[in-house]
């Protein structure tokens, strides 16, 4: 009955993904629209997802050494313009504030779309040795990117995310500490999200705006489509150079340091929902659901039903987030309800099952309902979270597999690109132009350049000279 009335209330994801999407993050109550258009409320439940996000990822950089700062949210606009690449990768989508009250500013000041700038102006005062390096600093907060179409959590016009910015004194530092957070990034994806990924370098095309290289972690959606989860620069010196940064270095001589930035951001929930979820709501991965575990009483007004759910639920409590829903709403509206919001594990309690000293645990991945003993649910209850993590994980894992795909030649792109959505492993000889051909004639954007390459063929998929990367290639979020 409750799953019935679930799928007349959401749109089916084979019908229509997008619109299974929208429903899903409404009806669970992640976000509302605001007045702003393309900025979005989180509410309390989606705020929880994103606060477990932020513990672990910000206990996994302090185990790393970084340590939390924090900028202005104003950066002025001759700040801006001194990396000429940044900031005409970032100038579309800037919001300036021109006035402050009646007063119109001498100079305007853009509203931040990214840190770098801030954080440049800042070493440049606080760094002078090499006694100094490295620094290794973090920041939780919220940009303005003023985008165009915009759909909750994947892309809004005001975001929140976290933003890693460190500069050291060599390039070979720099580079290990960007390649180090992408790690950190594909272990939390993988470990704690239940989401596989590929790690692997953007083409020049897909850099970020004013880095020399760019590393990625791609995860694939339920409907094939890829989602950038996260992204890690390796900056050179350009941007120390472009703010003066410079540093006495252990020879007593003058140079330039090296920098890194990197991020994730609430688009994560985004890639939760879309990695996980299915017709009948969200599936949260147990490490960032708000609830870990509900407790259903069945049939609470007899006589000490209500009593040995509440004494189970203070047990539990100890070792999950755990719920009780004591409410006078039916059982079956329950189960709806938190099917709806993905709550990894479901107990149910009733007159029987306390006779018998037991009770039903229910697996919200998969539907499996297994009967334990009262005496053993300190125990079961982490081992089953764990075992809906590995569900999860190994279910996305398979989605991805049998979305991925090899072409040989243009042909065989095409055809696949448009019938067979998913990640396709093609040969590609690093020329931009071809990269523009496929994007044109096939519809798919280069993904990443994944560090586990592999040889496909000899020849370029676009024009047939001597390949020199495999990539794989998809259309995106």
């Amino acid at each position: 009955m409750a799953k019935e009335k679930l799928v007349k209330a959401i749109t089916s994801m084979d019908e229509d993904f997008a619109k299974w999407y929208t429903d899903v993050v409404i009806k669970a109550e992640l976000i509302d629209y605001a007045s702003v258009k393309g900025c979005m409320i989180i509410r309390p439940y989606g705020w929880a997802i994103w606060e477990n996000i932020q513990r672990i990822m910000d206990g996994m950089f302090k185990e790393t050494g970084h340590e939390n700062v924090s900028m202005p949210m104003f950066i002025p606009e001759s700040l801006l313009q001194k990396e000429k690449d940044h900031v005409e990768g970032f100038a579309p989508e800037v919001a300036w504030v021109t006035h402050g009250g009646a007063e119109k500013l001498e100079e305007r000041l853009c509203v931040r779309p990214t840190s770098e700038t801030l954080f440049c102006d800042h070493y440049k005062n606080i760094i002078h040795s090499w006694r100094d390096l490295p620094k290794l600093y973090n920041q939780w907060c919220s940009v303005v990117r003023w985008e165009k179409t915009t759909r909750p959590f994947l892309r809004s016009r005001e975001f929140h995310w976290q933003e890693g910015h460190t500069i050291h004194a060599t390039a070979e530092e720099a580079q290990a500490e960007t390649i180090q957070m992408l790690n950190v990034y594909a272990e939390f994806a993988e470990k704690y999200l239940a989401m596989p990924v590929i790690k692997g370098v953007k083409t020049e095309k897909e850099r970020f705006a004013g880095a020399v290289d760019t590393y990625t972690i791609e995860a694939m959606m339920h409907d094939g489509k890829a989602l950038q989860s996260g992204t890690s620069h390796f900056f050179g010196d350009g941007f120390a150079k472009a703010f003066g940064i410079q540093f006495t270095d252990k020879d007593n001589k003058q140079a330039t340091p090296f920098q890194t930035s990197w991020g994730v951001s609430t688009r994560l929930i985004g890639a939760i929902i879309m990695t996980h979820g299915d017709d009948n709501g969200l599936v949260l991965p147990p490490a960032v659901a708000p609830i870990q575990l509900v407790v259903i009483p069945i049939a609470s007004h007899k006589e000490g039903v209500t009593e040995k759910a509440t004494e189970v639920y203070e047990k539990l409590k100890k070792v999950c987030r755990a719920k009780i829903d004591n409410s006078d709403n039916s059982p079956g509206w329950k189960f709806a309800e938190y099917e709806m919001k993905g709550v990894p594990l479901r107990l149910e309690l009733g007159p029987r099952d306390i006779e018998n000293n037991q009770c039903v645990l229910v697996r919200r991945d998969n539907g499996e309902k297994v009967v334990v003993s009262l005496d053993e649910l300190e125990t079961k209850v982490p081992e089953m979270l764990e075992a809906v993590r590995d569900g999860l994980y190994n279910k996305a894992l398979a989605n991805r597999s049998e979305k991925t795909y090899v072409a040989t030649t243009m042909e065989e792109m095409i055809q696949i690109a448009d019938n067979k959505p998913g990640f396709i492993k093609a040969m590609w000889c690093e020329d931009r132009a071809c990269e523009e051909a496929l994007k044109e004639k096939a519809g798919v954007s280069s993904r990443c350049m994944p560090f586990e390459q592999e040889k496909l063929t000899d020849k370029c998929i676009c024009c047939g000279r001597p390949a020199k990367k495999m990539v794989y290639w998809g259309k995106a979020y």
